[in-house]
C-alpha cells in the first residue's frame, strides 16, 4: 500500500512516543549550508582541541545522502536523562554530569532504536537506512533544530522549550520521504547565564570552544593536563552539567522515566574520600556499564589531582 509523506511522517512519530522518545522531529535530508561556515569556522580556531576526529568527513557531517546513499529523510529522537532529586550524589563528593549516572546512554539508547526500527519496517515495509547514537560525523544539533524540536542556545545545546536541554539526541536516516517539520524561533533572548557562569570562558554567544571546555579536559583529553592550566573545575571529574544547570530553561526539565538511567547506590554514596582511594576493581565494578568508563579510572585520578592543585 502507497502511503503518504504526511502518513508516514505520522506513523514514525506516534511509534517513536511509544518506544519513550519524548520528542521526534522530521527533516528533508539535503546539505546543511548554513551549518558550513560555522563548522569551518570553529574548527580552523582549532576549538576541536585534541579532538581530531571532529576534522574528518567534513562533507558527511553537513550532508547525510553522504551517509546514506538515497537519504530522503533525518529523523531526529530525544530522550529525556534528567534525574529524580531522589537520586543525587553526596554533597561531599566530586561532581559527575548527569548524563552518566546511570548505564551508558549508547546501549540504552541504540537498542530502544533498534526496536523502533523493527516496529517502522512492520508498518511501513521495507527501507534502507542506518542509525545513530553520537556514533557518526552527524550534526545532530542542527538537524534536531531543522526539525522544530527545539533551538541551539547560547551554551550550543538543544534547548526544548518548557523542557530544556537535558536530552541524549539520536537520528535515524531513512530513504522514505517524509512531510518535514519546520524550524522554531530562538527563546534565549538577552539572557547570558550561561557565558558567565562557566569558568573555564569556554563560551561566546551560540559557540563553546571545545578546547576550554571542562568535559573536554576531563574526558576527551587523554593525556595530562596542560601544566600551564590555572581553571577551576568546581569539582566535576567526569563532564560538566554548568552551563544547563543556570539555564533558565531547565526549570521545566522532569525527571526521566527510564530505570537504565538510575544511578546504583553504591555511586551515590561515594564521597571524596571514596573517590579519592576507588581501586581498580571497585571502579571497574561500578562502572563496567557507564559512560564513565570512557575516562578510565587512571583519567578520574587525574582529574581529582588537578582539583586538588586549584584548591586554596
Amino acid at each position: 500500500m502507497s502511503r503518504s509523506p504526511k502518513n508516514i511522517s505520522d506513523i514514525i512519530k506516534s511509534l517513536a512516543s511509544r518506544h519513550g522518545f519524548e520528542f521526534c522531529g522530521l527533516s528533508n535530508a539535503d546539505f546543511l549550508e548554513s551549518e558550513a561556515p560555522k563548522l569551518d569556522n570553529w574548527l580552523s580556531h582549532n576549538m576541536q582541541g585534541n579532538m581530531s576526529y571532529m576534522e574528518n568527513h567534513f562533507d558527511k557531517r553537513l550532508d547525510p545522502r553522504k551517509l546514506v546513499d538515497g537519504c530522503k529523510t533525518v529523523i531526529s529522537l530525544v530522550y529525556n536523562y534528567y534525574p529524580s532529586s531522589d537520586y543525587q550524589p553526596l554533597q561531599d563528593s566530586f561532581k559527575v554530569s548527569k548524563y552518566a549516572f546511570g548505564i551508558d546512554y549508547h546501549m540504552v539508547i541504540k537498542d530502544k532504536m533498534k526496536l523502533l526500527w523493527d516496529d517502522l519496517q512492520a508498518e511501513l515495509g521495507d527501507f534502507t537506512g542506518r542509525m545513530f547514537v553520537d556514533s557518526a560525523p552527524i550534526l545532530e544539533k542542527a538537524w534536531a533544530q531543522k526539525s522544530g524540536i527545539g533551538w541551539i542556545g547560547k551554551n550550543a545545546n538543544l534547548i526544548i522549550p518548557k523542557r530544556g536541554s537535558f536530552y541524549f539526541l539520536a537520528e535515524m536516516l531513512i530513504d522514505l520521504p517524509c512531510e518535514p517539520d519546520g524550524p522554531i524561533k530562538d527563546f534565549c533572548g538577552t539572557c547570558t547565564r550561561c557565558i558567565d557562569a562557566c569558568p573555564t570562558d569556554a563560551i561566546t554567544p551560540y559557540v563553546v570552544d571545545g578546547s576550554k571546555c571542562i568535559s573536554y579536559f576531563t574526558i576527551e583529553l587523554k593525556e595530562n593536563m596542560p601544566i600551564d592550566l590555572q581553571k577551576d573545575f568546581q569539582d566535576w571529574i567526569f563532564g560538566c552539567d554548568i552551563c544547563q544547570d543556570v539555564c533558565p530553561w531547565n526549570r521545566f526539565s522532569k525527571p526521566h522515566q527510564e530505570p537504565l538511567f538510575e544511578p546504583n547506590s553504591q555511586f551515590l554514596g561515594l564521597n571524596r574520600q571514596d573517590w579519592e582511594g576507588l581501586s581498580e576493581g571497585l571502579f571497574n565494578e561500578l562502572f563496567r556499564y557507564s559512560a564513565i568508563k570512557r575516562t578510565k579510572l587512571k583519567g578520574i585520578k587525574r582529574n581529582i589531582a588537578h582539583i586538588k592543585k586549584m584548591e586554596p
